[in-house]
C-alpha cells in the first residue's frame, strides 16, 4: 500500500507584512511535527506596494497582478530554504496570500496571490484560497486558526486560551468540553506598529519598550474603545479594511496634546483590553493564556494582558512545543493536508458558515 504523503510546506504572510514566514512540517500518523523553518523578508518597494493595495488606488488592477508576481517569487525563495530540510517528496505548498481586502459583509475577501506562478517556480502541487469557500458558505472566511489551534493545542478536560496577534488579534477558546469558539478581537500589532513607524522610523516596537516608557491615557483609550466593532457579537472578523492610519488619525483629533509614548502606551493598552474582553466575555477561566504571532515577543504587552486578566498567566505558545513564529504558517500547512484529505478546514461555530467546508484551490505542479 503507498503511504499517504504527510509532508507540506506551509506560507503565512501577514497583516503586519514585513514578510513570508514558512515551515516544512510532517503530519504521518496523526502527529504534528515541524521540520524546519524559514522567514523571507519582503522587499521594501514590495512591502510599500502592499500597504497601498489595501485601499482604492489608481490602476489597482494592474498594480495588484505585478504585486502578485513579485510575492510570489518571494513565496518560491522561501520553499527553497525549507526543501534541503525536507526527508522525502514534499506533497504540496500550502499558502495564505496576502490580504488586501476583507469584506464579508460583501460577500468576498481577497488574498492577492499567483499560485499558478508559484507552482512554475517550485514544481510542486501548490493549494491556495482557503478563505472563499467559507465567505461563499456565508463565514466570515476568519479566523481559520481556531481549528488548527484546537488539533495542536487542545488537551480533553482542559481550558485553554490561544491568541494569535498579528496585525489583527484572534482568540481560539478551547472549552473543557471539547467546544472551539473564537473571532477577530481587533488591532493586534497594526495600530502599535502604524504609531512608532510614524514617530522613530521603526517597524515595530521591541519588546514594547516604547510603551513601557510612557503612559496609558485614559480618555484616549475610552475614545478608541468606542469602536462599534468591538461591541459585535461573534461570529467576526476584521482586518486593515477598518484599523488603519485613518481610524487612528480620526480618534486622536481630540488628544493632540497627548505625548507620542503617552499614545503607545495607550494602543498597546487597547490591544490588551480588547482580548481580555473577548475572553472574559466567552465565559472561560483558563489556568493560562498562550499566545502566538509577533505580539508574543512583546513583553509590555503579554504584561498588560495579564494586568486585564487578573494575573492570570500569560506566555507564548513554545510553551506548548510551537515557537510563536512559526504557529500561523503551521495552520496553513496543516489546512493544505486537510485539503488533500478532503477534510473541512473550517469550524462553523467560529465562522459563521452554513456548515463544515473543504477549504483551498489546487495549482498541479
Amino acid at each position: 500500500m503507498t503511504e499517504t504523503p504527510s509532508l507540506f510546506i506551509g506560507l503565512m504572510s501577514g497583516t503586519s507584512l514585513d514578510g513570508v514566514d514558512g515551515v516544512l512540517a510532517d503530519f504521518s500518523q496523526g502527529a504534528i511535527r515541524t521540520i524546519a523553518a524559514a522567514f523571507t523578508p519582503f522587499p521594501a518597494d514590495l512591502r510599500d506596494e502592499l500597504m497601498a493595495l489595501q485601499a482604492a488606488s489608481h490602476n489597482e488592477l494592474e498594480r495588484e497582478a505585478l504585486a502578485a508576481n513579485a510575492l510570489a517569487l518571494a513565496y518560491a525563495d522561501c520553499v527553497r530554504a525549507l526543501l534541503p530540510s525536507s526527508p522525502g517528496k514534499v506533497a504540496a505548498v500550502a499558502v495564505h496570500g496576502q490580504t488586501i481586502r476583507h469584506r464579508p459583509e460583501l460577500g468576498f475577501t481577497r488574498q492577492t496571490n499567483n499560485p499558478a506562478l508559484l507552482a512554475e517556480l517550485t514544481g510542486l502541487d501548490v493549494i491556495a484560497d482557503f478563505r472563499s469557500r467559507d465567505v461563499a458558505a456565508g463565514g466570515q472566511g476568519a479566523p481559520l486558526v481556531p481549528a488548527f489551534h484546537a488539533a495542536a493545542f487542545g488537551a480533553p478536560g482542559t481550558a485553554r486560551v490561544v491568541v494569535n496577534i498579528g496585525g489583527i488579534g484572534n482568540i481560539s477558546v478551547l472549552h473543557g468540553d471539547g467546544r472551539v469558539t473564537g473571532f477577530d478581537t481587533g488591532p493586534g500589532n497594526v495600530l502599535m506598529d502604524l504609531w512608532i513607524a510614524r514617530h522613530q522610523g521603526r517597524a515595530y516596537d521591541e519588546d514594547g519598550a516604547w510603551a513601557a516608557s510612557g503612559a496609558v491615557h485614559p480618555p484616549l483609550l475610552a475614545a478608541l474603545l468606542d469602536e462599534p466593532y468591538f461591541a459585535l457579537p461573534a461570529p467576526k472578523s476584521t482586518g486593515r479594511d477598518l484599523f488603519h492610519a485613518a481610524w487612528l488619525d480620526a480618534r486622536l483629533a481630540a488628544f493632540r496634546d497627548v505625548a507620542p509614548a503617552d499614545v503607545q502606551a495607550t494602543l498597546t493598552r487597547l490591544t490588551a483590553v480588547t482580548i481580555a474582553r473577548a475572553i472574559v466575555d466567552e465565559g472561560i477561566a483558563p489556568d493560562a493564556v498562550y499566545v502566538c504571532g509577533g505580539g508574543a515577543y512583546n513583553g509590555a504587552l503579554l504584561r498588560a494582558i495579564s494586568a486585564e486578566l487578573d494575573g492570570v498567566k500569560v506566555e507564548s505558545t513554545g510553551e506548548l512545543g510551537v515557537a510563536p513564529n512559526r504557529v500561523e504558517a503551521l495552520a496553513f500547512a496543516w489546512l493544505g493536508w486537510r485539503f488533500t484529505q478532503r477534510e473541512p478546514g473550517n469550524l462553523p461555530a467560529v465562522t459563521g458558515a452554513r456548515g463544515l467546508r473543504v477549504l483551498g484551490a489546487l495549482y498541479p505542479a
